[in-house]
């Protein structure tokens, strides 16, 4: 609770030190640097980069000052510390990282074991986008095919991936194709459901202005439909990424000889926390890393999101 509240506090902090220097910027430079932000407006919003930095600045901050650390200039008393067998300090995740860098782990590199998830993520949701996107396609433009999938996708879209790891394991065992399948069951109703919202979100005016121009129905789908859907796909793309990220951890955690989980697993078994801590840290770069691509990605292959 004391965490908490300190966080709270250096937050409003920055963020009111922020807010000082942005309207002396805005000041000096003149009414031209203001900039109206329509609320409801996404396009209208950017992150402030200096937040970003003050916000990673602050959590190792406040994790250096609890645990001891020769890292940050502040310490909290010593009543407040934290053993290193709860959380370590910094540098000696660090140094654990180097090690495992150079030595490995478990008979395996740290590359093989972070290129393995990563494979097991990327295989699964691809076929998941590969059925759930024509599937969406399918229910947002045909009454048929949206009854029939339509309870099947309902029923399955709030069962978490993490409760069919049994079922998987009983019907296709702890090798590789489980762990793929229980990727694909993840993405595959996240992307159906972000293509047919993606479908039912095109305007209809859109749709008449291409009939009265003589477009057929093929043109009508290419030209129209799939460019006004991609950016409900995007999103649920990164959701799904999201998910699946976390869900192949998770089935690490229970059956696996190499991955990011199973290197978390085994070493909370023998509560060395520093790896365990190493390997958190490396899951939520790498699944940064992957949503920064895919929000480059979406700018790239779809300009036209946010301008009607």
């Amino acid at each position: 609770m004391t965490l908490f509240f300190i966080y709270v506090a250096l937050l409003a902090l920055i963020w009111a030190l922020t807010a000082f220097l942005s309207a002396r910027i805005r000041q000096r430079d003149g009414l031209t640097a203001r900039k109206t932000v329509t609320f409801g407006d996404e396009s209208a919003v950017r992150p402030s980069r200096v937040a970003s930095v003050a916000s990673v600045l602050v959590i190792f901050l406040i994790w250096g000052a609890f645990t001891g650390s020769s890292w940050t200039f502040i310490h909290a008393p010593a009543d407040w510390q934290m053993r290193p067998i709860w959380l370590p300090p910094p540098e000696n995740v660090w140094n654990r990282l180097l090690t495992i860098a150079s030595d490995g782990y478990r008979n395996f590199t740290l590359w093989e074991h972070l290129s393995i998830s990563i494979w097991r993520v990327l295989a699964g949701f691809f076929l998941g986008a590969l059925i759930g996107i024509p599937m969406g396609f399918a229910m947002g433009l045909n009454d048929f095919m949206r009854g029939w999938f339509d309870p099947i996708v309902e029923f399955m879209r709030p069962v978490p991936p993490l409760a069919l790891i049994p079922l998987v394991i009983i019907w296709f065992g702890i090798d590789e194709r489980a762990k793929i399948i229980l990727l694909f069951l993840a993405a595959l109703w996240i992307m159906a459901i972000a293509a047919r919202s993606g479908v039912a979100g095109v305007a209809l005016s859109k749709v008449h202005a291409a009939y009265s121009l003589g477009a057929s129905k093929a043109q009508i789908l290419r030209y129209v439909i799939v460019p006004n859907a991609l950016p409900e796909i995007f999103i649920g793309a990164r959701v799904a990424m999201g998910v699946c990220w976390g869900t192949v951890v998770a089935a690490e955690l229970v059956a696996a000889e190499r991955g990011a989980g199973f290197t978390i697993m085994v070493a909370s078994r023998f509560m060395q926390t520093d790896i365990v801590i190493m390997g958190i840290i490396l899951i939520g770069i790498i699944g940064y890393s992957i949503d920064v691509a895919m929000r480059t990605a979406e700018r790239w292959l779809v300009p036209w999101k946010g301008r009607g």
